[in-house]
């Protein structure tokens, strides 16, 4: 869970960063909005999740 709010919290970061830069427009970022809600209504949410989460042990995991 923590994984994914901070993750939520990131993306929704750098789509207003996006929109105030001037390289996203409203538009845009609603449809970019708006796939991710359906997207995450869809069969391939528990996929998309099993691969973040993933990719979240594998970053975890390697040690600097």
């Amino acid at each position: 869970m923590a994984i994914s709010l901070s993750v939520v919290l990131l993306l929704g970061i750098v789509l207003v960063v996006l929109i105030r830069g001037g390289s996203l427009k409203g538009g845009p970022a609603v449809v970019a909005v708006l796939f991710g809600f359906f997207l995450a209504s869809t069969g391939m949410a528990d996929d998309i999740q099993r691969f973040l989460n993933s990719v979240a042990e594998t970053i975890n995991s390697i040690q600097f």
